[in-house]
């Protein structure tokens, strides 16, 4: 079977529910002439699913059994790939330098067939057919981070593209002080990968459930330049609607920081996500 027959199959495979992807997708996108009620109906059905955006839905798109055995051994050999080269090389990982350092190191283990045909056909998919309809700004599986591009944000564990991303973090906290803190930045295909299909795998396959928290690989403005920050103390909570009452958001807010990428009741399929900075002018 050729690839592109299937990824074509695949993807039918994971059609559930009583809707096709691609037209619930281009209905999101375009409001069907004639219809607005059906449309009305349809708009306040997606923003129950994105204001519950941890929820399982009916229309939710899921993984096949056999492709969710897939999913979780991948999550585990990312998970070993990660404690073996560390978080923070992890960050930067390229997918090529990710097969060389598993055929290396046995405690990792090599991708299999079946995995890399898996892991291609969630990169080379439409997000759009489970729900996701952000752009997608890295094209190319192999893209990679070139080290002499990137700096190490002291204290934080996270690389900044320098240029305008690093200078960005640098003037907030000069403005702020302190009490603001770099969360996320960036982010390689691989590490996205870990975070979007870890989350899948917690909620046994949904693929639609995961890309409302998360994007999927390829589509993540982490990988071009923009990041994520917090106040000092708030651990996790930085990355949950906590973060608003924080004296941290305010700030950022008067001062002109905030550039949501993913506001509220967005029409891209993602929850809000008030802590995203928004550096690269792409989409």
């Amino acid at each position: 079977m050729k690839r592109s027959d299937y990824l074509r199959s695949a993807l039918g495979d994971l059609i559930v529910g009583g809707f096709d992807p691609e037209v619930l997708a281009q209905v999101a996108r375009i409001p069907p002439a004639g219809k607005l009620e059906n449309y009305d109906n349809f708009i306040k059905d997606y923003l129950q699913k994105i204001r519950n955006f941890d929820a399982h839905h009916q229309e939710d798109v899921c993984l096949d059994p056999a492709q969710f055995r897939l999913l979780k051994s991948c999550v585990a050999r990312f998970k070993r790939l990660q404690r073996t080269v560390g978080h923070g090389n992890f960050y930067l990982l390229s997918f090529d330098g990710a097969i060389k350092i598993s055929r290396n190191y046995p405690r990792v283990g090599r991708f299999t067939r079946e995995e890399l045909i898996f892991l291609e056909m969630i990169f080379y998919s439409d997000a759009a057919h489970y729900g996701f309809f952000g752009e997608k700004p890295l094209q190319n599986l192999t893209e990679r981070i070139q080290r002499r591009k990137v700096v190490k944000v002291p204290y934080t564990g996270n690389y900044l593209y320098k240029g305008l991303p690093l200078e960005t973090y640098k003037k907030v906290r000069r403005d702020l002080g302190k009490q603001v803190i770099l969360t996320s930045g960036i982010r390689s295909v691989i590490k996205q990968f870990l975070l979007f299909l870890n989350k899948a795998y917690k909620q046994k396959g949904n693929l639609s459930l995961a890309s409302r928290s998360l994007a999927p690989p390829g589509y993540s403005y982490h990988g071009i330049g923009d990041f994520d920050v917090g106040q000092v103390g708030l651990g996790a909570d930085n990355f949950s609607i906590r973060f608003t009452t924080t004296r941290v958001y305010r700030k950022l807010k008067d001062l002109g920081y905030v550039k949501i990428r993913y506001v509220e009741d967005n029409m891209l399929g993602v929850r809000f996500e008030p802590w995203h900075i928004k550096v690269s002018s792409k989409a």
